[in-house]
């Protein structure tokens, strides 16, 4: 009787084991990331970051962008935005369209295709670092950023990790020092990633009280598809485009791409 219960466990053993299936390791999402930086392959982005304040909105920005890889990340994007209202600062001072490329940044829309010679439509910007956010506060495209909100996240269910992060952490990503105001800013954020470890979703949210002129929030959703495929960005044709430098100093075309994301609204020292 002991050898038949002994085998009846021994064959139960047997048949869970075979039953049940290898729970495999998650992928590891910024090893997944690194994979994918390769010349001439990149990504789509696309995004919605809505601004308000005092509980009433200011502004709804759509962003579109292709961004192009190289060997260490990002080298070239073609971004695109679109503000639901006209007088909001990401449609006064924020390019309708930008390209960098080739260690400069071409602007066009908005202030910037304003007093422009006659068959311009782009102003040339010297140097601009490709980046790949613009609204967004977190750039997944650095490595240490990724790997910053995948070991902080508090959670992490379902390809989803969720956490919180200050910005004076953030900066320190960059390599950067923010001013006391913009360091207190806590940012909560939940990226999703699949199967492959490769980032589909982010969203941030974060609030900086101003005081007597009210709190402003910031809810932005980016989501990333196309990882791989081949794209190519390009600048605009010279003959459509003019250096900032061949500008007077008279002229109402900006000096320089404001940031739109966090930086702007503080001083990074």
């Amino acid at each position: 009787m002991k050898r038949i219960i002994a085998g009846l466990a021994l064959t139960t053993a047997a048949a869970l084991a075979t039953a049940a299936p290898a729970q495999a390791a998650p992928a590891d999402p910024v090893k997944a990331l690194k994979k994918q930086f390769s010349a001439g392959h990149g990504v789509r982005v696309s995004e919605t970051s809505r601004t308000s304040m005092k509980g009433e909105s200011m502004a709804t920005t759509k962003t579109s962008a292709t961004l192009a890889f190289g060997a260490k990340g990002v080298v070239a994007s073609d971004i695109r935005n679109h503000s639901s209202k006209k007088d909001s600062f990401a449609s006064i001072f924020a390019p309708e369209r930008m390209v960098t490329v080739g260690g400069f940044q071409y602007a066009k829309g908005g202030l910037f295709s304003e007093d422009l010679p006659e068959g311009k439509k782009w102003v040339r910007y010297p140097g601009g670092e490709p980046s790949g956010t613009y609204n967004q506060v977190l750039d997944i495209f650095r490595p240490k950023v990724l790997d910053a909100l995948v070991t902080r996240a508090k959670t992490a269910k379902g390809g989803t990790y969720s956490g919180v992060i200050s910005y004076k952490d953030i900066a320190k990503l960059y390599g950067q020092k923010p001013d006391k105001l913009l360091g207190k800013i806590e940012v909560k954020y939940a990226l999703g990633v699949n199967a492959k470890g490769l980032v589909t979703r982010l969203t941030t949210d974060w609030a900086l009280d101003f005081g007597v002129l009210g709190k402003v929030r910031s809810q932005t959703e980016t989501r990333y598809t196309g990882w791989g495929s081949k794209v190519t960005v390009k600048a605009p044709p010279k003959s459509e485009w003019i250096d900032i430098a061949e500008l007077g100093p008279d002229a109402e075309v900006p000096k320089e791409i404001p940031d739109n994301s966090i930086n702007s609204l503080g001083t990074v020292k």
